[in-house]
């Protein structure tokens, strides 16, 4: 049963899941709690309503009604979630979703995901075949007056072209789809970041640098990454994982091709360790969208996070990867630029 970052489960214990991890256990899909069964919620499909849930809800729902999703994850040693194959009621996929939506956009939101669909096949040269929609509407339990874009970009090389496109384009008067005005500005900063590791003026300057958000029409929209099929590779608990701590360090980046995926990884050399024991580090790797994108080829970056050792079951050979975002809110983990001047 293949399922893939962006992917959403639905149960048939009315519950909607949104895929985390292109690897998965032998008898589940990894995947988060999204959406759960509510008579008072404000999202509703096919008469029946739902409430989005965070984190900290999510975990007590589940421990709460069905901890049969929860499973002990030998690679991090901790408690996670996934859906047990006999609990799959059907995979939404992004790619077939946005073929509906091309075929039947029936309201003005989903008019705008076809905007999008529309620039990145006639700007970019994407098929629409490598594109998708993600979010709230792909289980289609968006709301018309909240909901933002979660657009979907297949291939890694792909999406580096679409951000490229849009990064050229976005302040042309003559395409639909425009950079991200002053009215968002507190809103996104105010939800990204927690501690004081960014101030809004910074926030704004990688934003604006990365070109992986934008707004159509009033509406915001997200340029996600996600692997092809064939550009997946290792198996689900092929790898151990051991915490060596925390570290400060200051590097080189030298490959950012997968710095917008899940995890942004970044491949980084000559490395100076700032605080923390001396480790080598192989590369720097983020699990939040706040850092995906963040710095360029050849750019000298100050990263703090959790390092680990990443160690091949098969060859027994091993990485250090250190991590950004190993929480949600990622405070005091961030990677940026050595010397920014704004």
């Amino acid at each position: 049963m293949r399922a893939r970052t962006r992917d959403f489960i639905y149960t048939n214990d009315d519950l909607f899941f949104a895929t985390n991890s292109y690897l998965h256990p032998e008898d589940r899909i990894i995947s988060f709690l999204r959406y759960i069964p509510d008579s008072e919620g404000d999202r509703s499909k096919n008469g029946s309503r739902y409430s989005k849930v965070d984190t900290k809800q999510a975990y007590q729902y589940i421990k709460d009604k069905y901890p049969e999703y929860l499973f002990d994850a030998d690679v991090t040693g901790e408690k996670m979630m996934g859906v047990p194959h006999d609990k799959v009621s059907e995979i939404l996929r992004p790619e077939n979703r946005l073929q509906e939506i091309i075929a039947h956009p029936d309201n003005e939101l989903l008019e705008k995901v076809v905007k999008i669909a529309d620039f990145f096949h006639e700007e970019a040269g994407i098929g629409y075949n490598h594109m998708g929609v993600s979010g709230s509407i792909l289980p289609g339990l968006y709301d018309l007056n909240v909901s933002d874009i979660d657009f979907v970009i297949f291939g890694l090389e792909n999406h580096r072209n679409a951000v490229e496109t849009f990064a050229r384009l976005k302040n042309d008067v003559d395409y639909p789809l425009k950079g991200i005005g002053d009215e968002f500005w507190n809103w996104l900063y105010n939800k990204r970041i927690k501690d004081s590791s960014l101030s809004i003026e910074e926030f704004k300057w990688y934003e604006n640098r990365k070109s992986n958000r934008g707004v159509v029409d009033s509406v915001l929209f997200d340029i996600l990454a996600t692997r092809n099929w064939d550009e997946i590779t290792g198996s689900y608990g092929g790898t151990d994982s051991e915490s060596l701590g925390v570290l400060k360090i200051e590097c080189t980046i030298t490959d950012t091709l997968a710095s917008y995926d899940n995890p942004a990884v970044y491949t980084v050399e000559d490395v100076e360790i700032l605080s923390g024991l001396e480790f080598p580090v192989d590369e720097v790797a983020s699990f939040t969208h706040t850092y995906a994108g963040q710095v360029k080829d050849g750019e000298k970056v100050i990263a703090q996070g959790k390092l680990e050792k990443i160690t091949d079951v098969k060859t027994g050979k091993s990485r250090n990867r250190l991590v950004v975002g190993t929480t949600r809110e990622s405070i005091d983990e961030y990677i940026k630029l050595k010397d920014l001047k704004i």
